[in-house]
């Protein structure tokens, strides 16, 4: 147990990057910039899916509610960001924390989730063809992404209502742009042993099994796409899951070097810049790597840009 002085948190301060005007300065125009990309390109890719029937099948049912969630996921740190550098303020309420630390989970673990769907929709398009759909009909798919949005929303509450229990000690600073969970737990002056093992928990709940279901998926597709006699019909079942495995080759190798920069240095500034890839960086490049590897969306992005 720390030692210290206990209290009811007010308010957390959010030490950011850097306290210097002109790198504040820069720091601003440039995610400002990452996010209006973000939040432009995964709403086209959005809009786009809404708008053109041919893209009405389960894949592309399943990228538009994880783009979606791309949208929430920066929302849910970024704006708060970019206010706190405009206002010269690190200050973020206590609520204010437990509602980005609740919102961050919810909408990392639907990425997670929707990776493992959209994985399992490629296998049985590539490994079970002529059953695909019966199998991927529209109440499975419905039932798939309403089971993603309920598993996210109660392990990020289980996660969340565990702090509600700890008292903080008078060091209310937190070195990240964020209310980030571990760096959040680090200023309680109780023991955090539950709170910890609710964590590892959920990790392994919704993070270690989703992985596993993605890693069996492309065992199963990559066994049945070389036992394809013909060169071109190997290619054209690679290119139905390419873009979706260098999604899910980013996520998790971001978020992967998100947990071992925390885990295996005391560098706030390594920490810091391994969360903005996670964070920030990969929900913005989801719509380029979907649209430039995707012929069928690059046609509908046109049609929809040209009116």
């Amino acid at each position: 147990m720390k030692s210290g002085n206990q209290t009811h948190a007010s308010e957390f301060l959010l030490l950011g990057f850097s306290e210097k005007s002109e790198i504040q300065f820069m720091l601003f125009g440039l995610f400002l910039s990452i996010y209006l990309v973000s939040f432009t390109g995964n709403l086209l890719i959005i809009l786009a899916i809404c708008s053109d029937s041919r893209l009405h099948t389960p894949m592309y049912f399943f990228l538009a509610n994880l783009s979606f969630a791309d949208i929430c996921f920066t929302s849910t740190t970024v704006p708060k960001m970019l206010v706190n550098i405009q206002t010269q303020s690190k200050t973020i309420t206590y609520e204010g924390c437990l509602s980005q630390i609740f919102f961050f989970f919810v909408f990392g673990c639907l990425d997670n989730l929707l990776l493992t769907v959209m994985a399992y929709d490629r296998f049985v398009a590539i490994c079970h063809p002529p059953h695909y759909s019966l199998i991927m009909n529209p109440q499975l798919c419905g039932l798939l992404a309403l089971g993603s949005w309920c598993i996210s929303v109660m392990g990020s509450l289980f996660e969340t209502l565990t702090l509600l229990r700890l008292p903080f000690c008078t060091n209310m600073e937190i070195s990240h742009f964020f209310c980030d969970l571990p760096e959040v737990l680090k200023l309680a002056c109780s023991d955090t042993l539950i709170n910890n093992i609710v964590v590892y928990f959920v990790t392994i709940v919704l993070g270690v099994f989703p992985l596993s279901g993605i890693l069996f998926s492309y065992s199963q597709i990559f066994s049945s796409i070389l036992r394809i006699s013909s060169t071109a019909d190997k290619y054209k079942a690679f290119s139905t899951c390419g873009s979706h495995l260098s999604v899910v080759c980013l996520f998790y190798g971001t978020s992967l070097g998100d947990y071992l920069s925390s885990a295996a240095t005391t560098s706030s500034r390594t920490s810091l810049v391994a969360s903005v890839m996670y964070a920030i960086v990969t929900p913005m490049l989801n719509p380029f790597i979907y649209s430039l590897r995707n012929g069928d969306m690059k046609g509908a992005l046109g049609r929809l840009l040209d009116g």
